[in-house]
């Protein structure tokens, strides 16, 4: 297994920091990529690392992806997806 670079060992944590403070409630991706862009600009760009990041966080049972209260896959839903704390992080 890879060891993940210092940017998306960022982006993990702070998913794991914004869905524990929101929990039991969920947060949305862009909420993670705006709390890291140096600017209101950058934050999209951010988005596609955001997403693996989470679906990476999820495959590990650390969160839990949603779209519309469902279970979906981070990489291929289409559409907005909500982000929260998993059957095996704290509660």
């Amino acid at each position: 297994m890879a060891v993940p670079s210092a940017h998306t060992q960022s982006i993990i944590s702070t998913i794991l920091a914004l869905t524990t403070a929101r929990a039991p409630k969920s947060i949305c991706p862009s909420e993670v990529a705006r709390h890291l862009a140096a600017d209101e600009k950058g934050w999209r760009a951010l988005m596609p690392a955001v997403r693996a990041a989470a679906a990476t966080l999820a495959m590990s049972g650390e969160i839990s992806v949603t779209q519309r209260g469902s279970p979906v896959d981070a990489m291929t839903a289409k559409g907005p997806i909500r982000l929260a704390r998993g059957r095996s992080g704290p509660q």
